[in-house]
């Protein structure tokens, strides 16, 4: 059993032993602690909390048990059921609410289950008030309201539909050229929350020929579901066939977007971000922020628009942070996390799928000839499994010191940017490992500097 308590939430399996592995006691303390953290914290006065969940085998239990802690602690909760994680945050500012919390493990297999945390604004709370809530729920630091001032549960299922309201009321979704192109579009939601919205998005944007797949949100999740090539030949092998112009795969949370070209390759997750930047700085120029993990395309392309791009740490937080600080008109990061302002402050693949549909038609392209056309690079994704004789800091340092004639950043982990290729090294939020990330030209090219810094770092662990 895993239990990882974050900055960034409680993520774990579900059962076990307390502290162990997700169990309902630890689901009850640390929604507990976020709701002490957000009633001293809050500047609303509606005292409602949004709940969402995506459609794990666990997430009809675990929201019985937040709603009703939440209820416990005096909070009106605002549950609206099988929902995104961007739906929820947009649930959040739209009920007016003090935060939210979106039961979600993301990537994850289907025996893990999360609780994620937000503001009022329906942002992820940051790295200081990620740690206050730890150290409410650590010392279990909070009381329980009284009979007279327990809290309501409602329910509200029209977040889905205001969601695509939203999306299709933004300038720059063309649903009339969508509408025109008569594309054939394919969808793998891995049997979770996006089988419903995401189909539900297509037609409402005009797509009249949709090919689902994986679409049934029960939870039983058909491959495992990281949206990454591997996990990702069912939808191959359709595309392939010539059954379809582009492919759309989400996470069980649809926070993240993978595109699948029509000859059945991947168009690449880092490249979800670049197209659709390409496509918003084509019309309203402005900087773009993407963090340290993600490629060097989005700088390029970004470059190429005469506009700035920044680099932020890793974490949808930070990235957005960043956003706000530069005025970024479109971020978000490598794994197929679209971030546009204009809709609000999250990754956000329905935002994506419009985007990218309106570039696609607007272009008379194919999805490959479009490809062809970004600055070719290739990310290899490597970890080490650490263990407690490893001493993660102690190798970060050494390594800037090795590197140290290189370009170096060190706001997470370390990142050595060469004159061709960069490598970036940190130390998981959400997993026992290292990440090794290294870009360059060619995949073999980046799975050679991986290798090498891998050796380096065996010699010095």
């Amino acid at each position: 059993m895993s239990l990882i308590k974050s900055i960034s939430g409680i993520r774990g399996t579900i059962g076990g032993r307390p502290g162990e592995g997700l169990s309902p006691l630890d689901i009850v303390k640390f929604t507990a602690a976020y709701a002490r953290f957000i009633k001293e914290n809050t500047t609303r006065k509606t005292n409602v909390i949004v709940v969402g969940r995506d459609a794990r085998l666990s997430g009809s239990m675990v929201s019985d048990l937040v709603t009703a802690t939440l209820a416990g602690m005096g909070f009106d909760v605002v549950n609206i059921g099988l929902a995104s994680t961007p739906t929820t945050e947009i649930a959040v500012v739209m009920e007016k609410a003090c935060g939210g919390i979106i039961l979600t493990a993301s990537h994850n297999p289907m025996q893990w289950n999360a609780l994620k945390l937000l503001n009022e604004n329906g942002e992820f709370l940051n790295a200081e008030q990620g740690q206050k809530v730890l150290e409410y729920a650590a010392d279990d630091d909070y009381t329980f309201a009284t009979v007279e001032n327990l809290g309501h549960v409602y329910k509200n299922d029209t977040y889905t539909r205001r969601h695509i309201e939203e999306v299709l009321n933004l300038k720059l979704v063309d649903t009339e050229a969508i509408r025109n192109a008569d594309f054939t579009v394919a969808v793998d939601a891995v049997n979770s929350v996006g089988g419903v919205i995401i189909p539900q998005l297509l037609r409402a944007l005009g797509v009249k020929n949709i090919i689902e797949l994986n679409c049934e949100a029960n939870g039983k999740f058909a491959h495992t579901p990281e949206p990454i090539p591997e996990n990702l030949t069912q939808i191959a092998d359709l595309m392939r066939e010539g059954r379809a112009d582009v492919g759309f795969v989400v996470d069980p949370d649809v926070d993240r977007l993978a595109i699948v070209m029509e000859n059945g390759e991947m168009f690449v997750e880092e490249y979800t971000l670049v197209a659709v930047a390409d496509y918003v700085l084509s019309h309203t120029p402005g900087a773009t922020v993407s963090n340290l993990s993600s490629s060097r395309a989005l700088r390029d392309v970004t470059v190429a628009h005469g506009c700035t791009y920044s680099a932020a740490a890793v974490g949808e937080v930070n990235v957005v942070a960043k956003m706000k600080e530069t005025g970024a008109v479109i971020g978000g990061e490598g794994n197929g996390g679209v971030i546009y302002p204009e809709a609000h402050y999250g990754r956000d693949a329905l935002v994506g799928v419009a985007l990218f549909l309106t570039l696609l038609a607007k272009s008379g392209k194919k999805v490959s000839e479009l490809k062809a056309g970004y600055p070719p690079y290739s990310i290899a994704k490597n970890k080490i499994e650490l263990t407690p004789d490893i001493n993660v800091d102690a190798i970060l340092e050494a390594m800037k010191k090795k590197y140290a004639s290189e370009k170096i950043t060190d706001i997470d982990g370390v990142k050595i940017d060469f004159e061709d290729c960069w490598v970036h090294l940190r130390k998981s939020n959400t997993e026992p490992i290292i990440r090794i990330y290294a870009e360059a030209s060619t995949m073999d090219k980046a799975d050679a500097l991986a290798l090498d810094i891998k050796e380096v770092i065996a010699g010095l662990a």
